[in-house]
């Protein structure tokens, strides 16, 4: 069954930080038909899953406490993008017509296929029904049972240093160094609070195979493991290239400075599924609100005739919370790049949770007042878009 569109119907597909922000946005024009798809009924907040498998935390939320109500939520998964019909195909056998999709479908956890035994036998923290499988998985193991965390990444860390507060027994396994994007100072922060609370942190040591009960190190050891959790990597959705639409190497759909699909004008990329110019900023939270606010910008833009503007965002660093009383906020420079500064202690465990709570807050702001977002301005962007040989992939 197609549902027929009427003028300036926008279909936002995922509704996570970037496209939740975006459905919000487009209410600032009036008229405007707004289906936001998701594929859970209510909202996932990502920032707090590690949280949510320690039982620390909820990662969830109701829709209704944050989209405006003009905002008409379709539970569902969208499995195919027809741009020459403009119709988006879910999985339920309805279809969709739109004027312009928000191409905002997020990322997940990436479990190597490469690696013997992790599919099989590794647990994710990427995605809610994953965390779930996993909060799950640790009510049945004793306190004092061996617990393999692998990657050295902020999740990984994150996912850890809550483990060990409640008493578990974690070794992190870092493929290369330990929170590789942050400072000198500010890994020797987070080393010095792992030791001291009973982490084991292996460093350039990757895990090469995963058992029900232990994990072998590149080095060859063999370590008992009665969970092992994988954090390491980031993938995204198939949904671009399912839909013909051409994508970097990784699967993000690759658009120009607008945030525009390079083979559509009526599809425009918002948060960690976008690539423009081959260039794609860092996946997280901290992007993924200012991306969609401006993937919704060009949209209405187009609307109204005008000339969509260029992204700009500038980083400031990033947080890494360790357990509940402790974080480094580690400053950047514009373009990302950590300085030897950081705030740690309870000091940046507060600018922690309040970057956590903000992310909410910013969806639940723009419901009340679209065009409200603001963000840091002036980060690098490339001059030129990258060359296509080296970043587009075939459909």
């Amino acid at each position: 069954m197609t549902e027929h569109s009427t003028l300036n119907k926008v279909v936002v597909i995922g509704g996570g930080y970037a496209g939740s922000v975006a459905a919000n946005r487009l209410r600032a024009r009036p008229g405007m038909d707004i289906t936001l798809v998701n594929p859970r009924p209510r909202f996932v907040d990502r920032v707090r899953l590690h949280q949510f498998v320690a039982g620390t935390s909820d990662a969830a939320a109701d829709y209704g406490t944050l989209l405006g109500e003009s905002v008409n939520l379709v539970v569902d998964s969208a499995t195919r993008i027809d741009t020459a019909g403009r119709t988006v195909e879910l999985a339920s056998g309805r279809s969709l017509d739109f004027d312009y999709v928000i191409y905002a479908v997020g990322s997940t956890g990436a479990i190597p296929s490469a690696v013997p035994g992790a599919a099989e036998f590794a647990f994710s923290v990427a995605e809610f029904e994953f965390a779930q499988r996993l909060r799950a998985k640790l009510d049945e193991l004793p306190r004092d049972a061996p617990v393999t965390v692998v990657g050295g990444g902020l999740t990984g860390i994150e996912t850890a240093a809550e483990l060990a507060e409640q008493g578990r027994t974690v070794t992190l396994v870092c493929s290369q160094a330990l929170a590789p994007t942050f400072s000198a100072p500010g890994r020797r922060a987070i080393a010095k609070w792992l030791s001291r609370h009973g982490v084991s942190v292996l460093e350039a040591n990757p895990v090469t195979e995963v058992h029900p009960d232990a994990v072998v190190l590149a080095s060859g050891a063999v370590r008992p493991s009665a969970l092992t959790i994988w954090t390491a990597g980031f993938g995204v959705p198939e949904l671009a290239r399912a839909s013909g639409l051409r994508t970097d190497t990784l699967g993000r759909l690759l658009t120009d400075e607008t945030l525009t699909s390079i083979d559509d004008d009526r599809v425009v990329a918002a948060g960690d599924a976008a690539a423009p110019s081959g260039q794609p900023l860092r996946m997280s939270c901290y992007a993924a609100g200012p991306l969609g606010a401006q993937a919704a910008d060009t949209v209405l833009n187009r609307i109204a005739g005008t000339e969509p503007a260029p992204i700009t965002l500038a980083f400031s660093g990033a947080c890494v919370s360790l357990g509940r009383h402790n974080a480094v906020r580690q400053i950047a420079r514009k373009d990302d790049r950590a300085v030897n500064f950081y705030l740690g202690g309870r000091a940046g465990a507060a600018v922690k949770e309040l970057t956590c709570n903000l992310a909410t807050w910013k969806i639940r702001r723009e419901a009340r007042k679209p065009g409200s977002l603001i963000w840091p301005k002036g980060g690098p962007r490339p001059e030129q878009p990258a060359s296509a040989s080296q970043v587009i992939t075939s459909p």
